[in-house]
C-alpha cells in the first residue's frame, strides 16, 4: 500500500494504539512513505529551533548488523527494514545559526528585530547552557523522536523506542566516534509490525500526576 493510499490514523488515536514492538515482517518501507516519515519528524520543535538532532537511517544490512551488536544483539534492528538512529549535536547552536536566522527571516516567520535578537540571544543561551548543552541537545532530539513514532503509528507502521545500547559503538557505527560533540539520544526501529502487543496499562493519575506541588494527587 502506498502513502497516498493510507488512511492516517488522528493523533489522539495514534497516541493510544501505539505500542513497543519488538518483532517486524521483512516487508519494506516504500520511498515515498520513508520520505514522509522524516519529514514529519523533522517538523518537531526545537530550543530556539536549532535542529541539534542528526538522524541517521540505517538500512544497509551490513550496518545494521553492526548497530545490532552495538545494541546488545536486540533483534528488531535486523528485522526492521530501518532504524533511526537520533544523535545529539551539542555544538549545532554555532553550526545552524546562520541558515536558522536566515529561514526564519525568508519564510516570514522572524522579523527583522527577531533575527537580530536571536543573532545574540542564542549564543548567549548556548554558553549558559554550559555542560547541559548535551543534555538540551538530546532532549531536541527526543522529541524529534517522539513525533518519528507518532507519525509511524498513523501510518500503518510500528516502531520500538530502544534505550539499550553502547554510545561508544553506536557512534563508531554511524561515523561519529571522531566528534566529541555528538551524543546518542536513542535508536528506533520502523516497520510493520510481525504480532500485535497488549497495553500493559498505566498507573492510577493519582500516583504520578500532581496539581501545582507533588503532595497534591491530580
Amino acid at each position: 500500500m502506498s502513502s497516498t493510499e493510507i488512511k492516517a490514523l488522528d493523533v489522539p488515536s495514534a497516541i493510544i494504539q501505539r505500542r513497543s514492538i519488538k518483532t517486524f515482517k521483512p516487508d519494506p518501507i516504500s520511498p515515498e512513505l520513508l520520505k514522509q516519515l522524516v519529514e514529519l519528524t523533522v517538523a518537531a520543535p526545537s530550543s530556539y529551533n536549532i535542529q541539534s538532532w542528526k538522524i541517521v537511517l540505517v538500512q544497509n544490512e551490513t550496518q545494521k548488523k553492526a548497530l545490532c551488536a552495538a545494541a546488545y544483539n536486540q533483534n528488531q534492528i535486523i528485522q526492521a527494514p530501518v532504524t533511526f538512529v537520533f544523535a545529539a549535536d551539542a555544538a549545532a547552536g554555532e553550526k545552524n545559526l546562520t541558515p536558522i536566522l536566515e529561514q526564519g527571516a525568508t519564510t516570514g516567520a522572524w522579523n527583522e528585530q527577531t533575527v537580530n535578537y536571536f543573532k545574540n540571544a542564542i549564543p548567549q543561551f548556548q554558553m549558559h547552557l554550559g555542560d547541559k548543552r548535551r543534555e538540551y541537545a538530546i532532549k531536541d532530539a527526543m522529541i524529534a523522536a517522539t513525533n518519528l513514532v507518532l507519525a509511524a503509528e498513523s501510518l500503518g507502521l510500528s516502531t520500538c523506542f530502544m534505550n539499550g545500547w553502547i554510545e561508544e559503538q553506536v557512534k563508531v557505527v554511524i561515523g561519529a566516534e571522531n566528534d566529541p560533540d555528538i551524543g546518542i539520544a536513542v535508536l528506533v526501529p520502523v516497520g510493520y509490525a510481525a504480532e500485535p502487543r497488549l497495553n500493559p496499562g498505566r498507573l492510577p493519575l493519582s500516583v504520578n500526576v500532581s496539581v501545582d506541588r507533588l503532595d497534591n494527587p491530580f
